[in-house]
């Protein structure tokens, strides 16, 4: 069966748009607070369609990245919330529909050793996807797209087809699946941790990678992860995550550079400094040790805060429009407007130039 594309969006809907999403699991039987765990919280993202970005979504351990990119991948399901594909709410397509959302996302997973099977070459990686979504009419054309592909980022079809997993380095197992990605020409790729467990000497390689298939192939980048310099490098806007919740988001330059919320500060000031006067954390921002412990039903990062004020205990601040490319969850910009979940997009840089698209 043919596969059905999902209708087009115009220029005014996303491509794709996380929309006051909360996902909470469940631990036991029965239901109470303690064995709740709020992973998100009222998070929105958006990926504008009509033009390629790049976009970060930056947080330390537990801050919610990994249960984003699995809910906008579709593996699991919001508790509340939407999440939309050209409009179209992912949990109620039918079955083409999902199955051509499944081909337009694609991800790139953190672990490059687990994803493959140890019993097969390296080629059924890069065969199954082709096969399934029936991206080739024959065997000398599925060759030729899985050539062209390994060609696109940096490896030699002689020296990689046919080899068993176990033969090739980390890092060329990493790039096999981001060809295997571009091979079949989706709209966006989702990048978990991608170079975290690859040696340093490749991370620059498989960075740059990315951000090819970004400028040069028109393909939007999610790219999920807890270093501030990569995302920097690699991306136009970020999103930063504290314990589930959106603090700030916006143009990177202007997000790292110049941070608004005191847990953005926090992790800027935790990057290493070149300055060999300058100790790393002498920019650290000092916590009141008084609210350490006391329990918060509003801003997440309030016991860490030293601009806490009562508010903040009591109510959830949401993202005030700081600037055109600028909006923080915090209660020290009250005077400026609210910036509505569906409108997260009008803080987020546009590209001047707009490649041709993949396909």
């Amino acid at each position: 069966m043919a596969e059905q594309p999902i209708p087009t969006s115009s220029a005014e809907t996303p491509l794709l748009e996380l929309r006051n999403v909360t996902k909470v699991f469940q631990s036991g039987i029965r239901k109470t607070a303690t064995s709740q765990t709020v992973a998100l919280r009222e998070a929105s993202l958006v990926v504008p369609s009509g033009f390629p970005t790049a976009t970060a979504v930056a947080g330390e351990s537990g801050s919610g990245k990994t249960t984003m990119a699995r809910l906008l991948l579709g593996f699991i399901k919001p508790t509340s919330g939407q999440i939309l594909y050209k409009g179209v709410d992912i949990t109620k397509m039918d079955r083409e529909q999902a199955r051509a959302y499944r081909r337009e996302v694609q991800p790139i997973f953190q672990d490059p050793f687990e994803v493959y099977n140890p019993f097969y070459r390296v080629d059924h990686v890069l065969t199954t996807p082709l096969r399934n979504f029936g991206l080739a009419k024959d065997e000398k054309e599925m060759r030729r797209r899985m050539e062209e592909a390994l060609e696109m980022v940096g490896l030699r079809p002689r020296e990689t087809l046919g080899r068993y997993p176990h033969e090739l380095s980390g890092g060329q197992r990493q790039r096999i699946m981001v060809a295997r990605a571009l091979m079949l020409r989706p709209k966006i790729i989702m990048a978990d941790e991608p170079v975290s467990m690859v040696d340093a000497s490749l991370r620059a390689t498989i960075l740059d990678e990315l951000r090819k298939l970004n400028t040069e192939f028109g393909i939007s980048l999610l790219y999920i992860t807890h270093d501030l310099t990569t995302a920097y490098q690699v991306c136009d806007n970020i999103v930063v995550l504290y314990q589930g919740s959106v603090t700030e988001a916006g143009s990177v330059e202007r997000v790292i550079r110049d941070p608004k919320h005191p847990y953005t500060q926090l992790l800027v000031s935790s990057i290493p400094q070149t300055d060999r006067s300058q100790r790393w954390g002498d920019d650290e921002i000092p916590t009141a040790e008084a609210n350490v412990g006391r329990a918060t039903t509003g801003c997440r990062f309030a016991p860490r805060c030293a601009s806490a004020m009562e508010t903040c205990w009591s109510e959830i601040p949401p993202l005030f429009h700081l600037d055109t490319d600028r909006a923080a969850s915090c209660y020290l910009y009250r005077d400026a407007p609210v910036l509505p979940s569906e409108g997260i997009g009008q803080v987020f840089h546009r590209p001047h130039e707009t490649p041709t698209p993949v396909g």
